[in-house]
């Protein structure tokens, strides 16, 4: 049976009181495939996206083994559809509500209640073994494939599909506020209410590969069934931020982004995704517009500590003949050499730690940089967005121009940085290696990330130009 909200339309059957497939119709089917455009989907192939067992003195009552009869009906607007079923003395109940709500798109109010159950008794939830790909690269895709969890008491993680290895169990104590299974782009997670939280333990169980890719896993989710009934949100949709972060318990955190580094990543990530909704909602711009103007307007907001930094940097050269000669007059003397060290430096208005803070603003960029690499792995909002020559700025460059367009202008700023400066040959070298290691890199990268650094490397030319002819008047004699 199926039921039809403002956002999706949830298939259910009856064998298992369970949801089959979720259609999106605002989101395209991207894999090519024969009689051309279709909605996309959330579902796995042969399997319900949900299982439900109970777990009670040594037996296991599966509910995909019963057949239920259905009730269905509307109450304030809500669509609920209920499920029945008896099976060896155990009545069981499951019961959805769908709230025509906007801000609970995509979500279904879940309770699952057992009357007769012996005490002690466990709800065991299967989530999604995997998820037909919707992708125009299902290889890409299928690296993306994990279980996402919360526990109460630490910050959300995940753990990948390739991560256990065939028949190897993976176990993560709770309680856990929520727990999902996600590929690239859509997810399918339940998520507990703001006053209990009835998940208790997760199994991950790794299964067999198609040749060296993970494409399945086995994940078991068990919660306690307090006075005979388990509660939660099921949300199965896109990984839209604002439609995660509406659904409360931090669930727009089921990606978590960074690794080890979560938690510095993650904060940036959230400003800039936050930053580039804002912009997108303000000026309607397509988002290869907008992540122009977000590389412009990050170079502007920085000029001034970028110039302030350079400044130092063409004071220190002009210091280091000083400096140098202060350390082979005292090189015998460490007290006298300290001391006369620190007056060369307060006669020109500086600091041992100048050369280091003025590096820091060069650094400022990077996170944003990282944060951006991060949202591109999994924001459905620039998902298929065209733009210029590129079919969709969440993929690689086809035909690697914005690659090669931001190695040169790469080299163009280092070339300028070096001009009018004193010959070094590590940096001249550098100035060619660096480039060509990150033309490498980005060659498989998003083409918006590409396009964002690309721009940010054009935005600094103006700037760097400036500083070489300042340099270049303070070396001029007279």
């Amino acid at each position: 049976m199926t039921v039809q909200t403002s956002h999706a339309t949830m298939v259910l059957t009856s064998l298992g009181a369970a949801p089959v497939e979720v259609t999106l119709p605002e989101y395209r089917r991207l894999v090519a495939r024969r009689g051309g455009q279709e909605a996309a989907a959330i579902r796995t192939p042969g399997l319900p996206l949900l299982r439900y067992a109970v777990l009670a003195a040594g037996d296991t009552v599966r509910f995909d083994a019963v057949p239920f009869t259905v009730t269905r009906g509307v109450q304030g607007g809500q669509q609920t559809v209920g499920f029945r079923g008896v099976e060896r003395g155990i009545t069981l109940n499951v019961r959805y509500v769908f709230d025509s709500a906007e801000a609970r798109a995509f979500r279904a109010q879940t309770r699952v209640s057992v009357d007769g159950a012996p005490a002690n008794a466990f709800l065991r939830v299967d989530l999604p073994r995997g998820f037909e790909s919707q992708e125009a690269k299902p290889e890409e895709d299928a690296t993306h494939l994990s279980y996402a969890f919360k526990p109460v008491k630490r910050a959300a993680s995940s753990i990948a599909f390739s991560k256990p290895d065939p028949g190897e169990l993976k176990l993560e104590s709770g309680p856990f506020t929520w727990l999902a299974a996600k590929n690239k782009y859509f997810v399918v997670g339940l998520v507990s209410d703001s006053l209990r939280t009835p998940f208790e333990e997760l199994h991950v169980t790794g299964q067999e590969r198609v040749g060296k890719q993970a494409t399945a896993a086995q994940a078991e989710v068990y919660a306690t069934l307090a006075r005979g009934a388990v509660e939660f949100d099921l949300y199965a949709g896109p990984q839209a931020w604002e439609r995660l972060r509406a659904v409360g318990r931090e669930f727009e955190n089921v990606n978590p982004y960074g690794g080890w580094l979560q938690g510095a990543v993650q904060p940036f990530a959230t400003i800039v995704m936050r930053v580039l909704l804002w912009m997108k909602r303000s000026t309607g711009l397509s988002y290869g517009w907008i992540l122009i103007v977000f590389a412009v307007a990050v170079r502007v907001i920085l000029w001034p500590m970028n110039q302030s930094a350079m400044r130092s940097s063409l004071k220190m050269q002009r210091l280091q003949p000083e400096l140098q000669a202060t350390q082979e007059k005292y090189k015998g003397d460490p007290q006298q050499l300290q001391q006369e060290m620190m007056k060369v430096y307060k006669a020109h208005d500086m600091s041992p730690l100048s050369p280091l803070m003025g590096c820091l603003p060069l650094l400022i960029p990077m996170p944003i940089l990282f944060a951006l690499f991060f949202v591109f792995q999994n924001t459905i909002e620039f998902r298929g967005v065209s733009f210029l020559w590129l079919p969709d700025i969440s993929l690689a460059d086809p035909f690697y121009v914005f690659p090669v367009l931001m190695a040169a202008s790469m080299y163009l700023l280092s070339w300028l940085g070096m001009r009018n400066s004193p010959p070094n040959p590590q940096a001249k070298m550098m100035s060619w290696l660096l480039p060509g290691m990150m033309l490498v890199m980005f060659l498989n990268f998003a083409s918006g990330l590409t396009l964002y650094y690309f721009v940010q490397n054009l935005a600094a030319l103006p700037q760097q130009w400036l500083i070489a002819n300042e340099r270049s008047k303070a070396a001029a004699p007279g």
